[in-house]
């Protein structure tokens, strides 16, 4: 498997492979990074992102990326609305 170049991501740590851990360890150091006084909203919006990304990397991994080219029609198709 090719090197994940998200690597550090959910860590900050660079040694640390977002991939590789589990889901349960990437909350359980997220918690360990946030301020005392975060909000649950605050907390629910971080791990909704950090699955998302690991749920598109997964995809990518199952080549079920979306192509640059429709990517880049879909971007265009916003300035003209």
């Amino acid at each position: 498997m090719p090197q994940n170049t998200t690597a550090g991501l959910a860590t900050g740590n660079p040694q640390t492979s977002f991939d590789a851990m589990g889901n349960k360890q990437l909350v359980s150091d997220l918690l360990t990074r946030l301020p005392d006084d975060v909000s649950l909203r605050t907390i629910a919006k971080k791990v909704d992102f950090m699955a998302g990304v690991r749920e598109g990397l997964e995809q990518l991994e199952r080549a079920e990326g979306v192509p640059i080219e429709a990517v880049e029609k879909t971007i265009a198709s916003w300035n003209t609305r």
